[in-house]
């Protein structure tokens, strides 16, 4: 203990010096605490302001001693903390004046203590999406020696309900931004920025947003009632089931097969069901059964509103594909560039005639065949105008083709006689990219020589993206990750080196999201004909 201590006080300056000059700042092992004399007697605080750090001794006191900081113009209540902007609380430190001299006591709470307040000061943030608060109030945990990744399980736990239709890309990435996150072990800051990134997203996703409850009461869990449930888009029942399955313990593992029967019953929500529910397991897995819950609710909520792009037109040889599946004697896979000149019916009406072969090198084809439509992208269609709503293209039509591969092999390994409608709906991507390719694109001009440093640098890209938008950001992230699974899957072969080509392509060619001239021609021509 430090010879100054006496059971948590320390003498920290004399009364005459502090009143000579007003205020002061006393320095103790690395802190620095301001002394100020007002009318209501002696007060200490922490001199540095829990905004952006600017020293408190500079501020502005007024006679009901509101310590304005004049950086920023947050204001504080010296003789309680609080801060008069609903942001982080100033510490202040108990006084005593003894002989002439001012005592301070620093005693610092319990661990249990400042973990609840960080908590609760992170929630404070999440609701009014503080990123650079949420950055120190996560930071803060970590030095509380818990795992701060708990901050991912609370803003879970604080947005679930105020998703309306469910899932979004904020929790799939939370998955991968866990997954980085364990992955930098020596690199507290990076680790924080994994951590930051995937809370701050969903901050930002209910921002203003209010609550959607979910249906109320319990119903034993039964596979064939809840894939029947979200079919009929009866969210009411599929949550009730969700609930029983809760109730049984282990939701995790008695609902897989029926989510994933659930998302891959149609061409969904352009893939997203089948890669959220990939996602749900990663987040389940990491952050423990207490999570589960609002993280299925969601996910089930997604399901049932989930559109189904399988009835519409360009896609409708896909319920006939699936009926017809294997039923030809033609045991033999398509090769990749067998796809290449296919629209999504006639690529489906191909894999289901050559459906005898094995599911794997019908996979391999068809990974390959999206890997190419991705990795030949011609650049020129992102800046194309005079498209209608619905005829935009963009690199998210091809990363999902990717993303949407990566959940196909885990859900369908695991329960393979889902093969069927994940091939088939593989070749719905495929079918759907084709007609954007420039021909002069060679695949082996970006072929990745050295896979390992290769991603050692999109790490790298990723923990610095100085994206502004989380839709970006998170995207790079998931294509990432699932191309970086593909590559090492002994299952893939050399489509999985094609992918990690596309992926390099992307990676050094612009990503535009905001079309802004062909938005306003877009509702311009639209306004036009809507009669």
């Amino acid at each position: 203990m430090n010879p100054r201590m006496n059971r948590g006080w320390v003498r920290a300056a004399g009364v005459d010096e502090l009143r000579q000059k007003g205020r002061l700042v006393f320095r103790l092992d690395g802190r620095q605490i301001a002394l100020f004399d007002t009318a209501k007697g002696v007060h200490a605080c922490n001199n540095r302001c829990p905004h952006e750090g600017y020293p408190l001794r500079e501020g502005t006191l007024d006679g009901n001693c509101l310590l304005t900081c004049n950086w920023h113009n947050w204001k504080f209540d010296l003789e309680t903390g609080e801060n008069q902007r609903d942001g982080d609380r100033l510490r202040v430190y108990p006084v005593d004046i003894r002989d002439g001299d001012v005592w301070i006591e620093i005693v610092d709470p319990p661990a249990e203590e400042r973990l609840e307040k960080s908590l609760a000061d992170l929630k404070q943030g999440f609701e009014r999406h503080g990123y650079e608060r949420l950055a120190r109030e996560i930071a803060r945990i970590g030095r509380l020696g818990v795992d701060p990744a708990i901050a991912v399980r609370e803003a879970i736990r604080w947005s679930h309900d105020r998703l309306e239709f469910g899932w979004t890309h904020a929790y799939a990435g939370a998955a991968d931004w866990l997954a980085l996150h364990d992955g930098q072990e020596d690199e507290p800051e990076n680790r924080l920025i994994c951590l930051l990134e995937a809370v701050g997203h969903m901050a930002d996703n209910v921002l203003r947003e209010p609550r959607y409850p979910y249906a109320e009461g319990v119903e034993d869990w039964d596979e064939e009632g809840f894939v029947r449930a979200v079919e009929d888009e009866d969210e009411a029942r599929a949550i009730r089931l969700t609930r029983g399955a809760l109730a049984a313990g282990d939701a995790w593992d008695l609902m897989e097969r029926g989510l994933a029967r659930a998302a891959l019953a149609h061409y969904a929500d352009f893939g997203h069901a089948a890669i959220y529910v990939t996602k749900a397991g990663a987040l389940i897995r990491r952050l423990g059964a207490e999570v589960a819950e609002p993280v299925l609710l969601p996910l089930v909520r997604g399901l049932v509103s989930a559109t189904r792009e399988d009835l519409i037109p360009d896609f409708r040889g896909y319920a006939t594909a699936l009926e017809n599946f294997g039923s030809q004697p033609n045991g033999s896979a398509p090769s990749a560039e067998d796809y290449a000149v296919l629209n999504a019916n006639r690529a489906l009406a191909l894999t289901a005639e050559r459906g005898a072969a094995p599911p794997l090198d019908l996979y391999r084809s068809l990974l390959g065949a999206n890997a190419l439509n991705m990795v030949r992208f011609d650049l020129r269609h992102l800046n194309d105008l005079d498209k209608p709503y619905g005829g935009d293209f963009g690199w998210l039509d091809l990363t999902h083709g990717l993303t949407f591969a990566e959940a196909v092999l885990g859900l369908c390994s695991k329960f393979p006689d889902l093969w069927p409608a994940g091939l088939l709906q593989m070749a719905c991507f495929s079918g759907r990219n084709i007609g954007h390719q420039d021909g002069n694109v060679d695949p082996d001009d970006w072929t990745v020589a050295d896979p390992d440093g290769f991603f050692a640098g999109v790490e790298r890209t990723l923990l610095d993206h100085g994206q502004d938008r989380y839709i970006v950001s998170v995207h790079l992230l998931k294509t990432a990750a699932a191309v970086r699974k593909l590559r090492a899957a002994p299952e893939t072969g050399r489509s999985g080196e094609l992918a990690l080509a596309a992926l390099n392509r992307l990676l050094q060619s612009p990503v535009r999201r905001k079309m802004v001239r062909r938005t306003a021609r877009q509702a311009m021509r639209f306004v036009e004909i809507d009669i």
